[in-house]
């Protein structure tokens, strides 16, 4: 399974990429907006942290299929061959999938609600395809169920493709699909902060400490015995 950070604040993933086994970063419009700056410097400062073997995923901004090429055509020459084109599962972007799958520019369907916008995506050649899972949630649905029925559409019917989960709202709902089996989860910085934000975990190795430095002297760690 591919772990990757949802987000494009530069020094939030810089700061995940040190601590964590990160494969990628997704970022969409509305996470780029947020930096106020131009979209390709910030694309490729992440892509000089992830490296160039880390997978980026960048969405288009077109309504039409043509316009979504062009874009796709656009950001895979600026950000390199290991950037995938996210693509709104819609009409005109299910169209734009075929045209990207004759010209074998990586993609994934994103915007995605239903098993039916997820299989579909799949059907049309996407490596990936993003469910949204809390978003669902928020709409009176299971987001993690719908994620796991695309899950197993997708392997049903033996497609070449998988879910990168998206909008996650705490560890448990990634954690779920990691069980499950799903090909990669994409999770913002801090949610992927409270993996392991625990007291029982802090407390833990305070005692850890404490016990050691009565057998050894205040400070003093292994490297000094």
């Amino acid at each position: 399974m591919k772990f990757c950070i949802d987000d494009a604040d530069v020094a939030q993933i810089r700061r995940i990429c040190e601590y964590y086994p990160v494969d990628g970063v997704s970022t969409n419009p509305s996470i780029l907006a947020r930096t106020g700056r131009n979209p390709y410097e910030v694309l490729r400062e992440i892509r000089s942290v992830i490296g160039e073997d880390g997978e980026l995923f960048v969405q288009v901004i077109s309504d039409d299929a043509e316009g979504m090429v062009r874009e796709a055509r656009r950001i895979t020459a600026e950000l390199g061959s290991r950037t995938l084109i996210k693509i709104p599962c819609v009409p005109e972007g299910f169209r734009a999938m075929k045209l990207l799958r004759r010209e074998g520019i990586r993609f994934i369907g994103t915007a995605v609600y239903t098993a039916m916008q997820g299989f579909l995506a799949a059907k049309c050649g996407a490596e990936y395809v993003a469910p949204y899972v809390n978003r669902i949630d928020n709409m009176g649905f299971d987001g993690v169920r719908v994620a796991k029925d695309i899950h197993d559409a997708i392997e049903a019917n033996g497609l070449d493709s998988g879910l990168l989960a998206a909008s996650f709202k705490n560890s448990q709902q990634v954690l779920e699909l990691i069980e499950y089996g799903v090909k990669a989860v994409t999770v913002s910085p801090d949610v992927i902060d409270g993996f392991v934000k625990n007291a029982a975990i802090d407390d833990a190795v305070s005692r850890f400490r404490s016990d050691f430095s009565g057998l050894a002297g205040e400070g003093k760690t292994m490297e000094d015995c």
